[in-house]
């Protein structure tokens, strides 16, 4: 990759790791010399497939993408949004063969970092090793917590959880500021994550409009009442584990 598309990509993932754990200048340093390839990536294109063993990790460096499975059918169930910065195949580096799928859901550019530069970053340099497994178990949390709203949220409260944790990812990341926040992603995309139908998610979405709680403009979420919104979801950020927030 370029220097300038190194130095962007990387910067990302440092965003994200930092928004979770410390880093030293060291490892800043040494996480923005992995090598990579940049690939430039269209909507709804598989990045890696379910059955796959593939020999890199993607950061995703601008754009939204998702893991998913495929059922009979067409029917998809999405498992989890990912954002920039995100590496949402890291478990690869230790679980060869992939049980599902991940894709872009807008376009997208993705950095491709080889495993063997993975293991060798990793092994230098113990506290990466650990943010990076850190990381993953934020990611086990983001299930439980999901699990959670697939079982016991009413509709409108899942949808409000939702919307809370990806403005709070965003923020951490220097994405979102005042609640405002990018939501690049469709009706159907939502409603494939939360169990739903895209019927069902639109009248929760003009419930949410008809009490100003939000407002949708374009590709754009403003929550107009973050407290309200955190009260009605009952949403705790601990499973978050957020140590920090990037300044922008």
């Amino acid at each position: 990759m370029n220097a300038a598309a190194d130095q962007s990509a990387m910067t990302m993932l440092i965003r994200k790791l930092e928004s979770i754990a410390a880093l030293s200048d060291k490892e800043r340093r040494a996480i923005q010399s992995l090598p990579g390839r940049i690939q430039n990536l269209g909507a709804q294109q598989d990045i890696v497939r379910d059955g796959d063993q593939p020999k890199h990790c993607c950061v995703i460096l601008d754009g939204w993408a998702c893991r998913y499975k495929l059922l009979s059918q067409g029917r998809r169930q999405i498992l989890s949004f990912h954002i920039s910065g995100d590496i949402p195949d890291l478990p690869s580096l230790h679980v060869p063969t992939m049980d599902h799928s991940i894709a872009t859901l807008t376009k997208a550019v993705v950095a491709l970092i080889p495993h063997e530069s993975l293991r060798e970053l990793t092994a230098r340099h113990p506290g990466i090793a650990a943010a990076f497994w850190r990381d993953t178990l934020v990611d086990a949390g983001i299930f439980r917590a999901w699990l959670i709203s697939l079982g016991q949220r009413s509709a409108f409260e899942h949808v409000a959880h939702l919307f809370c944790e990806l403005y709070l990812k965003l923020q951490a990341v220097g994405l979102a500021g005042d609640h405002r926040c990018p939501l690049p992603i469709t009706q159907a995309d939502i409603a494939d994550a939360l169990g739903l139908t895209p019927v069902h998610v639109n009248r929760v979405l003009q419930e949410m409009r008809g009490r100003t709680l939000i407002t949708l403009r374009g590709r754009m979420l403003v929550i107009q009442a973050w407290d309200e919104l955190l009260r009605l979801s009952e949403f705790d950020p601990t499973y978050l584990q957020l140590e920090r927030r990037a300044a922008g």
